[in-house]
């Protein structure tokens, strides 16, 4: 059976009130899909956050090579 076909079948046994609130809920699907924009790959890069230590960028390769850490030593 076809999602369609399940879907008709469901239609068929709710109340005339129920399938006005129905209709509202797919009506604002709709909506909601027509409106929606891809996200492009900067806006996904924006969102990107790394929790290192401030100096992180500048002193990567001796965060690397372990010459410096991250977490302070525990001694």
């Amino acid at each position: 059976m076809s999602t369609k076909e399940l879907i008709q079948a469901e239609l068929d046994v709710l109340s005339d009130e129920d399938l006005e609130a129905l209709y509202a809920v797919i009506k604002q699907f709709m909506e909601s899909k027509r409106h929606a924009k891809p996200r492009s790959l900067m806006a996904t890069l924006r969102d990107i956050q790394i929790d290192a230590p401030p100096d992180f960028a500048a002193n990567l390769d001796q965060y690397v090579s372990g010459e410096k850490r991250a977490e302070p030593d525990l001694h």
